[in-house]
Order: C-alpha cells, then structure tokens, then sequence
C-alpha cells in the first residue's frame, strides 16, 4: 500500500513537472511576441501566483480590470508558467510573468504601482504584501456566504471591496477587532459585463435554465455540490419537459476528489447527449470548458447550489433556485442567502421542471429586496462604475500618502 502510494505520488509529481516545462515554453514563445510593459507606466497589478486550476478566479476579473486599464495601467503578474501560458491568449492587459519573489520587487522597483489586487486567499499571496509601497486590496471571486468571505485574513488587506450591505454584516458579526471603514462596496462590476455566446441558442420560447453545480470540495463540511443528489433527476426531468433547454455549467473542479461525484457528472452529459440526438431542436448545452459569463446573459432562471454562482446570479435580479446538500455533514451558513430562500431538496429534484417555472412566474418582491441588500444598485453600468471609482480612489489616496511619507524626516520605501 504504501509503496503504491509513493508511485502515485512520483507520478503525480512528475507530470506536474511536465505540465510546467509545457507551460513555460508556450509561454515564453507567446511573451517573445508582445512588447515590455514600458518601466514607469503601471499603476495596479492583479497578483496571481496560483495554478491553472484556480485560473477561474482571475479570468472574471479581465474585462473589469480592462476597464480600469482606461483609466490606470494595468497589468497581471503571475508566478506559474501554466498559468502564464494559460493566461495570455485570452488576458486583455499585458501579462508579466515573475519566476520568484525577488522578480516580483524588481519589477515593482522598476514602476509606479499605487494598488496591488488579490482574487483570492492563496498563502503565497503574502510574500507579496510585505511592499509597502502599494495598496493591497482583496477583491474575491465571487460573492457568498462561506465562512472565507468573512475570514479572518481580511485584516491583512488595506482594504477589502466587497458586494454590498449583506457582506458587511456577515464581516461585522464575525470578525473580532475588524476595522470596518476598511470595507469598500462596489456591487459585483461582472454583472456589467456581457459575454458573447460560443452557441447559438435559439428563441423558440423554451425557457432556458442554467444547472450550475459546484465542486463537491476538499472536506465533508464545504460539500455543497448538488450532482451525486439531485443532478440527474433534475437533468432527467428539464430535458423532458419539451418546454425547457438546459444550459449544464459545472464548476472547473467537479469531480476531481470524490469519484461519485464525478460518476454522476458524466451520467448528466449523457442525458443531455441522448436528449439531443433524440430532438435536434432542443438545443440543450453541456458546457464543460471555456468562460463563465455568457451563460448568465443566455438563461431565464438559474438552478445552483451554495457557491459564488448563487450570488453572481442574484445580483442580476432573475429567477433563483438553490439546491439543498444532500451531503449531512454539509454545514449550511447560519445567516444569509440560504436561510432567507426556500431550498431544493434531492427528493425534489425530480420535479425540477415544475420548480422551475413557478419559480419564473412568481419571482416575488423578497427576491429584489435580496437582490439590493446583497449587491445595492444593479441598474446597467451602475457596479462596474461604483467598482471602478473606488479603483481611483485607492490609487490617488495611495499617491497621496506616498507624497506625505516622502515628506516625512525619517522615510524608507518598504
């Protein structure tokens, strides 16, 4: 046993190693293509030192941060040659790769940035916050109410842009000696965002609903995914209904931990396949790959469990339908979304047709007042622009604190 462990282990690692090599010649050869981000010019930097898995995280953030880019250069530095790799092609501002800590200080040293954003909490964030120089802002990746939207790491940041009222009270009643006027609310700018569809979905009056599950995580307590219980009943019963087309999203990491997971997964790609070839018209989308955005703009209701999409759904004010765990050990947060909206129970999800469209026809005036305590004014253009004032006004209170410093008798840069 032992001894088949560490085989898999040399395996595992040594693919890794491959998928770097990969990574960093495919990266190479496309940063040879582009021009050096001139020394001088930068004034914010998205900092991701995480793997191609987490890329999810980052990528929702490159039409935010293009805009922004109008304003304030911007570029993203990663760590990864994967991620690097993975990152260029698609990334609309300029892409620095950084093999260690010491490159990450010689490019700040070499430009002017005011403000440094983190997508996430990853540890090797924190070698980086000890610059002194910039702002450290945590911007997540997604709004919820998981106990990591109000950790206790939120201390580290100069300030944390959060969706709205909901979050700053989730961060008030948890956190001991919180300085809240470090909260910024900015709404959730994504919902600005518009993403053209790969496919093109027909308007024949079917109503189009996004299954989006989440990953079934690392331990029994986070295990939010509705797949193992609810996702083929529910998948069997939209894809009979003749009235429904269904737009499958799973989370990027669905699957990889626990095999049952995965096992009903590739049974939901299945009924979709069949359903397809059996009416050519129905059009369903199984949607395994590729960005999250376009999916939101295409579907009329959105069935989901507790996860980021819950929320990002909400703040578009449509139809929301969120699934009970079916795992006991689950641990439902106490207070927010969960526990101020009726659930979707696996015994349920065979009926998801009809859940669906009475979830359609009588949305609720609950629902917008959830919908404003959650993400404040979703009119069109109004997050991306309250997301892209406050970017200003870290960047010139950072000018303006840097100028003081120098001021100072006694100064030193870091």
């Amino acid at each position: 046993m032992g001894l088949a462990a560490d085989a898999a282990k040399a395996r595992a690692i040594g693919a890794r190693a491959l998928d770097s090599l990969r990574g960093r010649r495919a990266a190479r050869a496309l940063l040879a293509e582009r021009p050096t981000v001139p020394d001088g010019t930068v004034e914010a930097v998205v900092y991701f030192p995480d793997l191609p898995e987490n890329l999810y995280q980052v990528d929702q953030w490159y039409e935010p941060m293009r805009r922004l880019d109008e304003r304030h250069r911007v570029v993203v530095v990663t760590r990864k040659w994967g991620s690097t790799a993975r990152v260029l092609p698609d990334c609309p501002v300029p892409v620095v790769h950084c093999d260690t800590i010491e490159a990450v200080e010689r490019f700040l040293d070499r430009q002017r940035v005011r403000v440094v954003f983190y997508v996430n909490q990853n540890q090797q964030n924190f070698p980086a916050m000890r610059f002194a120089d910039p702002a450290h802002v945590f911007v997540c990746h997604g709004e919820s109410d998981k106990d990591y939207m109000s950790s206790n790491q939120l201390k580290a940041y100069d300030h944390v842009f959060v969706a709205g009222r909901a979050a700053r009270e989730r961060i008030r009643a948890k956190l001991i000696g919180f300085d809240e006027t470090h909260l910024v609310e900015v709404g959730r700018p994504q919902v600005d965002v518009h993403e053209p569809s790969p496919v093109a979905l027909p308007d024949d009056g079917r109503t189009v609903v996004l299954y989006a599950p989440t990953t079934e995580g690392d331990v029994p307590s986070m295990r939010y995914s509705s797949v193992a219980g609810h996702g083929v009943a529910l998948a069997r019963s939209l894809l009979a209904s003749g009235r429904h087309r269904l737009v499958y999203r799973p989370h990027p990491r669905l699957g990889l931990t626990v095999p049952a997971y995965r096992e009903a997964h590739e049974e939901v790609l299945r009924l979709i396949d069949a359903a397809n070839r059996a009416d050519a018209g129905a059009r369903h989308v199984a949607d395994t790959s590729g960005p999250f955005g376009w999916q939101v703009d295409a579907a009329h209701v959105c069935v989901t469990d507790v996860s980021a999409v819950a929320y990002d759904w909400l703040a578009t004010g449509k139809p929301l339908v969120v699934t009970r765990p079916s795992e006991p050990r689950a641990v439902l947060p106490q207070v927010g979304l969960v526990q101020e909206i009726e659930l979707l129970d696996a015994a349920d999800a065979g009926r998801a047709a009809d859940v669906v469209d009475g979830a359609v026809r009588h949305p609720g005036d609950a629902h917008a007042a959830l919908v404003e305590r959650y993400f404040g004014d979703t009119t069109p253009g109004a997050s991306m622009g309250r997301f892209l004032d406050a970017c200003d006004a870290v960047i010139r209170g950072r000018e303006e604190a840097l100028v003081e410093r120098a001021a100072r008798p006694t100064t030193g840069r870091r």
